[in-house]
């Protein structure tokens, strides 16, 4: 199966250890789904679950149980998932270095790496 080269921040791994820890699943994982959105960004999902469902590979990191489905596995590639905390938002951001400029604004190949965020307020428990 297929791993991403991903990174995953300090403050991300300790946003998904809490999540899982205080979920109802503590022996569980967090499963993190990503798909394309936005102008070279992504939208994502996320839910703690006590084991991968089929077709997801489990990631280790640092003892974290993270689940990812095949379609994420393949947009993660070489993306560092960090989490923000700010007076303007809150969530886990994207940082793809990777990422073409967008066509669609005045954007130049001098900005930074595009990110995207999840917002803790569109976090729904099932």
């Amino acid at each position: 199966m297929l791993m991403p080269h991903l990174t995953v921040a300090p403050a991300a791994e300790k946003f998904m250890r809490r999540m899982v820890r205080f979920s109802e699943h503590p022996a569980g994982g967090f499963r993190l789904t990503v798909s394309p959105g936005g102008c070279s960004g992504y939208s994502s999902e996320f839910s703690v679950e006590a084991a991968p469902r089929g077709g997801d590979a489990e990631l280790n990191v640092n003892g974290l149980r993270v689940f990812l489905p095949a379609e994420s596995r393949l947009l993660l590639d070489g993306v560092t998932v960090d989490f923000a905390d700010t007076p303007t938002q809150s969530g886990l951001t994207f940082v793809n270095p990777n990422a073409a400029t967008c066509g669609c604004s005045t954007a130049d190949a001098g900005q930074p790496p595009a990110e995207a965020a999840v917002l803790l307020a569109s976090i729904k428990r099932r």
